[in-house]
C-alpha cells in the first residue's frame, strides 16, 4: 500500500476525538432537557400538588368543641356521601350537564361546519362575534344576563308588559336551572368552535379532493369526512364541559343574591364546598366535599374515555 492511500485513509477515518465532540453535543442536549421542564414540574407541584395534598390531608379530621382538630379517618367521607345537600347538588348539576352541553356543542359544531364551509357571509365578522363572549369574564356576564332576566326592571319583562303578555319567570324555582344553562351556553359556545373550527382545518385537502371526484356533496361530505375527523374534538370538548358543568360556581353564586329564595348555600356541589369553608367555616369536611367531587368528576370522565374507545374499536373492525 502506497504512502499516498495510508495517508487518504487515515484522514476519511475520523478520530476518537472527533466521535467525542460529536457525542458530547448530544450528551448535553439530553442533560438540558430536565431543566425545560423543571419550572412547569416545580410550579406544577407547589400549586397543584401541594394544595391537593394539603386538602386531603385536611380532610381526614374534624374540628371539634371538645378535643380540637382530632383524626377521624373516613367519617367526614362517610358522612358526605349520605349528605343529602351534597347529593342533591350533585344531581342538579349532572342534570344540567345532560341538558346544557348538548345544546352547546351542537352549536358549536354548526357554527363550525358553517364557517369551514366557506359559504357563509361575513365569516370572520361571525366568527369573532361567537367568540367574543367567551372573552368576557363569566361574572360580568352573569350579572348582565341577571340583569336581562329581572322580573321588575329587566328588558324582557318590560317588553312583555309592553305587548300585554305574561313576564317570564327566569329567576324560579322552576326556570332557574334553564337559565343557568343560556348563560353558560353563551358564554362557551365560542371557546368550543374554535377547538372544531381548528379541527377542520388539519383535514388534508386530498380528501375534499377524492370527495368531489365521487360526486360527493357538501352533506355527504359534512357527514362521511368532516364528522368522523371531529371525534377526538368533539370527545375533547366533551371532557371539558363535564369538567365545567360539575364545576359549576360563577353563574349560581351571582344570581343568589338576586334569587336567594330559590338558590341555596348548596345549589351545586361546587357552591357547597364554598358555603361550608367560607361560611360555616367547616375547613375539613368543606375539603372532604371537594374530593368527593373531584372523585365524580374522574369517575365521569374516564368513563365518557372508555365509551367513546370501544365505539372507535367497533368501528375500526
Amino acid at each position: 500500500m502506497s504512502a499516498m492511500t495510508v495517508t487518504a485513509s487515515a484522514a476519511a477515518k475520523p478520530s476518537s476525538m472527533d466521535r467525542i465532540d460529536r457525542i458530547r453535543p448530544r450528551r448535553k442536549h439530553r442533560s438540558a432537557g430536565p431543566w425545560f421542564v423543571a419550572p412547569f414540574l416545580v410550579l406544577f407541584v407547589l400549586f397543584f400538588v401541594t394544595p391537593l395534598g394539603y386538602a386531603a390531608y385536611l380532610s381526614f379530621f374534624q374540628h371539634k368543641l371538645i378535643g380540637g382538630t382530632v383524626f377521624v379517618g373516613l367519617d367526614n367521607y362517610v358522612k358526605a356521601v349520605a349528605d343529602p345537600q351534597f347529593l342533591r347538588g350533585v344531581l342538579r348539576v349532572a342534570t344540567f350537564f345532560v341538558i346544557q352541553v348538548p345544546v352547546m356543542l351542537l352549536l358549536a359544531l354548526l357554527f363550525a361546519l358553517a364557517l369551514d364551509s366557506g359559504l357563509m357571509w361575513l365569516s370572520r365578522v361571525v366568527r369573532l362575534g361567537v367568540f367574543v363572549p367567551y372573552a368576557v369574564p363569566s361574572v360580568v356576564a352573569t350579572l348582565m344576563w341577571g340583569y336581562l332576566y329581572g322580573q321588575d326592571y329587566g328588558p324582557f319583562a318590560q317588553l312583555s308588559r309592553f305587548f300585554g303578555l305574561p313576564v317570564p319567570k327566569f329567576l324560579t324555582d322552576s326556570w332557574m336551572l334553564g337559565s343557568l344553562a343560556n348563560v353558560v351556553t353563551w358564554e362557551f359556545v365560542g371557546y368550543n368552535m374554535i377547538i372544531l373550527y381548528a379541527a377542520l382545518r388539519t383535514i388534508p385537502a386530498e380528501l375534499y379532493e377524492a370527495a368531489e371526484v365521487d360526486g360527493a356533496g357538501a352533506w355527504r361530505t359534512a357527514w362521511s369526512i368532516k364528522l368522523p375527523a371531529l371525534r377526538p374534538a368533539l370527545l375533547l370538548t366533551l371532557l371539558f364541559s363535564v369538567i365545567g358543568s360539575f364545576q359549576l360556581f360563577n353563574e349560581p353564586k351571582l344570581l343568589k343574591t338576586i334569587a336567594p329564595n330559590v338558590i341555596d348555600s348548596g345549589y351545586t356541589a361546587n357552591l357547597y364546598a364554598y358555603s361550608l369553608a367560607f361560611t360555616g367555616q367547616q375547613v375539613n369536611y368543606a375539603a372532604t366535599v371537594s374530593f368527593l367531587l373531584g372523585l365524580v368528576i374522574v369517575v365521569i370522565s374516564y368513563t365518557i374515555l372508555i365509551t367513546a374507545n370501544r365505539r372507535s374499536r367497533r368501528a375500526a373492525a
